[in-house]
């Protein structure tokens, strides 16, 4: 069913593609415009035509004279060289063609376009030169009444294209300045909008694949050959030579169109693919081999048209077959693809079946048309992958904002069951860790069948109990530093240290220790949750307290560093063993000072609660010389 839907919508843009081209044969044509045409070597003008809004096109008519021929009747667009057919015919030299201009009505200045001349050119009224060169030719004169005799000299050493391909165009200045601000417009639109679909494709989406890159390529190539509007118009320099770089960026786009197809029918790897591949890269090769023959050569410009419309017939078989091929594949550029690619090859050979019968007025040939076509549904492909990761992009945050939520929710709701559940367990476990002490004082006390052995039994059991509890004391202390739950404010380290002096002094005093403090030149100013800090400085200070000797100092001191506090507790204590440093941190490490009285809780609070405030802490000791923790802290202006 898919399948038949696809083939559906399909079959639904090509006929609305053959409605399109119909209706542009009729409106937009040269060939279909209302009379007057020329016959015999005459054009008849009335006063009236030139009042219209359309222009007069000069396609029928004329006389031609070359090499062979001699005022032979022919019509703009018959023959695109002197060739006319014959390849043993040189298809370069000198044309003449003519025209008599027969005017019934009163005088008026008129001019005469003449669109993308490949050859050098001279444009001559009554014998009168009016204007010379190549690429587009233009004249204005006072059309009188009477015979004027138009004559147009060419002149060709290479190229595809010699003598006069394209309709001139006859009509009042505000007339044809109307049509060439149309198609300078349309084609301006050509050039400039693949150009920025390229460049879009190319900085933006440089991970999109394959596709993305042939499609900038594409795009770039389309750029290129609807530019030589711009190089015929400007009469550039390259004029005799831009044939070369038109067919050059022609056989690039037709190669893109068919690898295009070829990957989105997952088929790039298959056999049929890379013989394709050789034909679709040889024959242009063979194609751009025969342009540099053209002045050399008379038959290479036979050759070449021959298998120019080869080419493409083959560019359009390849497009069909993998098209075939891609219908039913599930990935969604898949539509955008090859809808594009069968418009294209399908402008390809409307092109080759209206040759001689169709030439725009206004816009482009078919194949163009189609051309735009494919680049503008390229730009509706990147505007809906844009939409899509867009879609995607917003789902996933907010799924990752829900799982954001719902993870805190689950993190909050653990650690707060982890926190009802040790102080449940320190609760619970105070009473028969205490009660097992009292059971082996009184054993002791009554010394009923005390004996040696149960002496020993008695110290270990004592020892696992002081052990248990110092282990009951630091999961206390944990608790209480989880309950801790008081908005962080902004402190003054100056009053800080201030408060510590208050605290400490005395009691430092008692054991005959010097404590002191010493304020920042400059007060600077930490947030954090004075509770914590109170604990922090407390296990900071009674440590030192209790391992510096008498006489000796303890120094609490700040300062300030770029947009950092200092904050450093020194001692002169008996130092910590160098082995031990990297410890001393852990949870539940008891030095070799404070085996007796050390939970191993103390400097492990004092971390969590420096990596708590953004901070950091670090220790230098000196055995028997003292210990300096220095702790930094992020400013708060």
């Amino acid at each position: 069913m898919k399948r038949q839907i696809i083939w559906w919508q399909l079959l639904a843009v090509l006929t609305a593609l053959i409605v399109f081209f119909v209706f542009l044969f009729y409106v937009d044509n040269k060939y279909q415009t209302p009379p007057p045409y020329g016959r015999s070597g005459v054009l008849a003008l009335q006063e009236e035509t030139l009042a219209r809004n359309t222009p007069v096109y000069l396609i029928d008519g004329w006389l031609l004279t070359d090499a062979r021929v001699t005022d032979k009747p022919t019509y703009i667009g018959e023959f695109s060289n002197l060739q006319r057919g014959n390849p043993l015919v040189t298809p370069h030299g000198q044309a003449l063609y003519q025209l008599t201009l027969r005017y019934e009505g009163a005088p008026q200045i008129v001019s005469i376009d003449f669109p993308q001349l490949s050859s050098w050119y001279s444009i001559s009224l009554d014998g009168t030169c009016l204007a010379e060169g190549s690429g587009n030719g233009q004249i204005s004169f006072l059309l009188t009444e009477g015979d004027h005799v138009l004559s147009v000299n060419t002149f060709s050493r290479q190229g595809y294209y010699s003598g006069m391909y394209f309709p001139p165009a006859l009509g009042t200045e505000q007339t044809l300045s109307r049509v060439r601000n149309v198609q300078e417009f349309a084609y301006a639109l050509a050039f400039l909008l693949p150009l920025a679909l390229a460049a879009f494709t190319l900085f933006l989406w440089r991970t999109g694949g394959q596709i993305s890159r042939f499609f900038a390529l594409l795009c770039c190539c389309y750029a290129l050959y609807m530019f030589r509007f711009f190089v015929y118009l400007f009469s550039l320099s390259v004029v005799p030579y831009w044939f070369l770089f038109q067919s050059l960026a022609l056989y690039c786009l037709c190669f893109c169109v068919v690898r295009l197809t070829a990957l989105t029918s997952g088929t790039i790897n298959s056999r049929a693919w890379w013989r394709m591949r050789w034909i679709l890269l040889a024959l242009p090769a063979v194609l751009l081999l025969l342009c540099l023959l053209m002045p050399a050569v008379s038959w290479a410009v036979f050759i070449h048209s021959g298998l120019t419309d080869i080419y493409y017939m083959f560019t359009f078989a390849c497009t069909v077959f993998f098209a075939v091929k891609s219908i039913g594949k599930e990935e969604w550029e898949n539509k955008y693809t090859l809808a594009g690619c069968l418009i294209f090859v399908a402008g390809l050979v409307l092109n080759l079946l209206s040759s001689n019968r169709f030439e725009p007025i206004y816009f482009y040939w078919q194949f163009e048309w189609c051309g735009l076509f494919l680049v503008i549904l390229f730009g509706v492909m990147m505007v809906s992958r844009s939409r899509r990761i867009l879609r995607e992009n917003d789902a996933l945050t907010n799924h990752l904002e829900e799982q954001v939520q719902k993870r805190t929710q689950e993190v909050t709701q653990l650690l707060e069951e982890r926190k009802a559940f040790f102080s449940d367990m320190a609760h619970d476990l105070k009473a028969p860790v205490f009660a097992t002490q009292s059971f082996i004082e009184a054993i002791r006390r009554s010394g009923v069948g005390v004996d040696l052995e149960l002496q020993g039994y008695l110290d270990q059991a004592e020892a696992k109990q002081r052990e248990m509890a110092k282990r009951l004391q630091g999961l206390s202390t944990i608790n209480a530093l989880d309950r801790i739950e008081e908005e962080r404010i902004r402190i003054s380290v100056r009053e800080m240290l201030a408060e510590l002096y208050a605290i400490y002094h005395e009691e430092a005093a008692v054991r005959s220790v010097y404590f002191r403090v010493q304020l920042p030149e400059q007060d600077a100013f930490l947030t954090a949750q004075p509770a914590k800090l109170n604990i922090l400085f407390e296990n900071l200070i009674y440590n030192a307290l209790r391992v510096t000797p008498p006489d000796g100092s303890i120094t609490v001191a700040a300062r300030t560093e770029e947009e950092r506090i200092c904050v450093t507790v020194e001692d002169t204590g008996c130092g910590i063993p160098e082995e031990e440093l990297p410890l001393i941190f852990r949870r539940f490490y008891v030095g070799t000072n404070n085996k007796d009285s050390g939970t191993g809780l103390g400097l492990y609070i004092v971390q969590s609660i420096v990596t708590e405030l953004g901070g950091t802490i670090d220790v230098r000791s000196s055995m028997g010389k003292g210990t300096v923790f220095t702790m930094f802290f992020l400013q708060n202006h």
